[in-house]
C-alpha cells in the first residue's frame, strides 16, 4: 500500500512532467525523467491539454469582450495554443506530411522527417490544420461552447496518444519515441477515461460517441500508413496523431453547431 502524501506527490509530478512535456509552461518535474518515468506520466497528457485549451478559450473570450470578430478571435487562439505547446504538435504534423509523402524509401522518410526544413507537403498540411480548426472555430462563434470545443479537442486529441504508443512500435531504436517506450496499461487506461469524460461534458453522450469514432479511425489509418512506410511511430507521427484528434473534435463540435 503506497502512503497517501506518496501518492499525492507521483500524481502532481506525473502532471508536472506531462504538462513540460507537451507545452512551454515552467513547471518542470522534479521526478526524474527515466525508468519508464515519461510512459508513467502519459495518463496526465489530457491534463495538459485541459490546460492548453483553457488558455485559447481565455483568449478567445477576452477578444470578443474588446469587440473582435469571431474570424480575429480564433486566429488570437490557435496563436496562443501553438505558443503555448511551443508549436510541438505542429512541427510533427509537417515532418510527418514531408516524410511519409516526399521519401522513396523507409530510410530517406525517416531522414526527412529528422531534417529541420519544412517542405511542400508540411506546409500544405500545417495550412489544413490551421484552416479546418480556424474555420471550426468561427462556426461555433459562442464564447462557451468555443471553450467547450476547445477543451474536449485538446484533451481528447492527447487521451489518445498513450495507447497509440502502446500499439505502434517505435520505428527506429533511438529518437524521442523509442527512449520513452511503451506507457503501461494503467496510464494507458486513465488517459482514455478522461478523454472520453471530457467529450461527454462538452458534446454529450451521442457526439461524444461520433468523436471517439472518428478519433479511433484516424488513429488506425495513421497507425497503418506509419507501419508500412517507415515501421511504427515517432515523436513527429504522435505530433500528428494529436493535431488529427484535435482538428476532428474541432469539426464534430462545429456540426452540431454547440450552445445554438
Amino acid at each position: 500500500m503506497i502512503p497517501r502524501a506518496e501518492f499525492l506527490k507521483d500524481i502532481f509530478a506525473d502532471l508536472r512532467m506531462a504538462t513540460s512535456f507537451v507545452t512551454i509552461l515552467p513547471v518542470a518535474s522534479a521526478k526524474p525523467a527515466s525508468d519508464g518515468a515519461i510512459t508513467r506520466a502519459t495518463w496526465a497528457l489530457p491534463v495538459a491539454g485541459l490546460l492548453v485549451g483553457l488558455a485559447g478559450a481565455l483568449v478567445y473570450k477576452i477578444a470578443i469582450r474588446f469587440g473582435l470578430t469571431p474570424g480575429l478571435a480564433a486566429l488570437l487562439v490557435l496563436a496562443t495554443t501553438a505558443l503555448v505547446t511551443g508549436a510541438l504538435h505542429e512541427d510533427g504534423l509537417a515532418d510527418t506530411a514531408d516524410g511519409l509523402g516526399g521519401g522513396r524509401t523507409r530510410e530517406r522518410k525517416l531522414e526527412i522527417m529528422r531534417d529541420s526544413r519544412i517542405g511542400t507537403y508540411g506546409i500544405c498540411a500545417l495550412i489544413l490544420s490551421f484552416g479546418l480548426r480556424w474555420s471550426a472555430l468561427v462556426t461555433i462563434a459562442n464564447p462557451w461552447s468555443v471553450m467547450l470545443a476547445l477543451c474536449a479537442a485538446h484533451v481528447a486529441a492527447r487521451a489518445g496518444v498513450p495507447a497509440f504508443m502502446s500499439l505502434v512500435p517505435p520505428a527506429r531504436p533511438d529518437g524521442l519515441s523509442a527512449g520513452a517506450g511503451a506507457p503501461p496499461g494503467r496510464s494507458v487506461a486513465i488517459a482514455f477515461a478522461l478523454g472520453t469524460l471530457a467529450l461527454v461534458l462538452a458534446l454529450g453522450p451521442g457526439k461524444a460517441l461520433v468523436g471517439l469514432i472518428l478519433l479511433s479511425l484516424a488513429g488506425l489509418m495513421l497507425a497503418r500508413l506509419a507501419v508500412r512506410q517507415i515501421g511504427g511511430q515517432t515523436g513527429d507521427i504522435l505530433g500528428a496523431f494529436e493535431q488529427t484528434g484535435e482538428i476532428l473534435i474541432l469539426l464534430v463540435a462545429a456540426s452540431f453547431q454547440l450552445g445554438r
